[in-house]
């Protein structure tokens, strides 16, 4: 039964429904009218239903970051997951074995040590492993450093009992896409005079996605779209209109004019400022500042004395980072308008293995 907002203990997570609808629409729309595949990344809100959502707008399937996630995911119904990671270990590897046996699964690989692993645990399945070789573009996390390491290792999955090659993938720097796309349309003519076909191109990154128009990549992976956050305004991605989580925290003391203290610290927000000024935007205090974070409290400095907000008093925040968030409550609140109409356990909370 629905219920006011006003009756949530605080602090706690609010996503706005129609503005998650929104956000997936226009984001499946982006990806038909520019040829693209669109597998979103569930690791924003680790929700099965609302990956579930993203599928029937027309997603040919999701992207998760960890096997957890994946086992998740695979639980409640979803069966075509991409999963971005290099697997190392026998009892991962086991896991992974188990999964791929229940879905369609593909991972990634930068170096030979990776994929003997996989070999040696697929090649006797019955059902080989789908590997895509991570490319770094300019990232500089993972992936093979150069076009012509990427074929290299791409000739050694080929002959890898139990495996076979997907196509290309990375994780581009924000507002470095050019690069990207330079590179791996350089990686895509060695292929080519190499006589390896490369089935696909896949690429993340949320802060760029509009500007993805397709031709070299073949796959979008963006995220945090579904929420959008402080961070992706910041990078012109979208409005604060756009955001649908907010955190709802209350205002616990005011100690002078200038300051407020909210319920809502580094356990609730995370203390990531991804090189903005403060840990979130409070949309009714624009001006205001969260200066600082300790584990069960945020310090707000506003930029002149005021008796508001009050003591008492409820604000909604959005936050700096929104996937982060989501890994730190167990549920979020569905809203519409000021009605919360359904409460979601966060399925896929701290399934960080």
């Amino acid at each position: 039964m629905a219920h006011g907002i006003g009756e949530l203990d605080t602090p706690c997570v609010l996503i706005d429904l129609d503005r998650v609808m929104a956000n997936i629409a226009r984001a499946q729309a982006h990806a038909d009218a520019n040829g693209l595949k669109l597998r979103p990344h569930v690791k924003t809100h680790k929700l099965p239903q609302f990956a579930k959502l993203q599928v029937e707008a027309g997603a040919v399937g999701i992207t998760v970051q960890k096997l957890g996630e994946a086992e998740v995911m695979a639980e409640a119904g979803l069966n075509d997951l991409f999963l971005p990671y290099n697997i190392v270990g026998p009892r991962k590897l086991a896991r992974l074995q188990a999964l791929n046996q229940r879905v369609s699964l593909a991972v990634t690989a930068d170096s030979e040590a990776t994929l003997a692993g996989y070999s040696a645990t697929f090649a006797d399945t019955g059902k080989p492993l789908r590997v895509f070789i991570e490319c770094d573009t300019g990232g500089g996390r993972c992936g093979v450093p150069t076009p012509d390491r990427a074929v290299l290792l791409a000739r050694k999955l080929i002959i890898s009992p139990g495996l076979v090659f997907e196509g290309l993938m990375t994780y581009p720097p924000a507002g470095r896409l050019a690069q990207s796309e330079l590179w791996l349309s350089d990686a895509l003519e060695l292929f080519d005079a190499a006589g390896i076909p490369v089935p696909a191109v896949s690429s993340g990154n949320s802060p760029d996605m509009w500007r993805l128009k397709g031709g070299v990549v073949t796959e979008a992976r963006p995220g945090t779209y579904i929420y959008f956050d402080r961070y992706q305004v910041e990078k012109g991605a979208a409005t604060f209109e756009d955001c649908a989580l907010t955190v709802l925290a209350t205002v616990v003391s005011r100690p002078n004019g200038t300051r407020a203290v909210l319920d809502a610290g580094s356990k609730t927000l995370s203390s990531d400022l991804l090189g903005l000024e403060g840990f979130g935007y409070i949309g009714d205090y624009p001006e205001a500042i969260i200066k600082s974070l300790s584990e069960e409290h945020a310090v707000v400095e506003l930029p002149a004395a005021s008796a508001y907000p009050r003591i008492g008093d409820t604000v909604r925040i959005i936050p700096n980072h929104a996937c982060v968030v989501s890994n730190l409550f167990d549920a979020v609140h569905v809203v519409q308008g000021g009605a919360v109409i359904e409460t979601l356990a966060v399925a896929a909370r701290g399934r960080v293995d």
